[in-house]
């Protein structure tokens, strides 16, 4: 019930919020085409993650993998455990600038901005 569609370029960026010593991350942004609910789709990401190493300790430690779900259509998400869009994706260059390269216009419901005004309003003047 998922389908990755395209996929940016992987940025390598320092860790956010991380112990000075915590390694570089990757940041990258995959659109998807799915049949599955937007809960099903953020359990299924949560597997993924599961499957690579991943282990829930806490916000601050280095990860293998980090999935997040950031929008979901034009759907507005607020329930416990699931906030669609997702809540920093406008704070995050790390997020935008990857999503603005494959989806320059792709739009927030909430923001009512796309993505490139988006990371333009950050500081970064262009689409990569």
């Amino acid at each position: 019930g998922l389908t990755v569609t395209r996929v940016s370029t992987l940025l390598e960026n320092p860790p956010v919020g991380m112990p000075p010593d915590a390694p570089m991350f990757l940041n990258g942004v995959a659109e998807v085409s799915t049949t599955l609910a937007p809960r099903a789709l953020l359990t299924r990401l949560l597997e993924v993650e599961q499957s690579q190493g991943r282990r829930r300790r806490g916000m601050t430690e280095p990860r293998p993998i980090d999935l997040d779900l950031l929008l979901y259509g034009n759907e507005i998400i607020d329930e416990p455990g699931l906030t669609v869009p997702h809540p920093r994706l406008h704070e995050r260059e790390f997020v935008l600038r990857p999503l603005a390269e494959i989806a320059p216009g792709l739009f927030h419901p909430v923001l009512k901005a796309t993505a490139a005004d988006l990371l333009a309003r950050i500081g970064y003047p262009t689409a990569p």
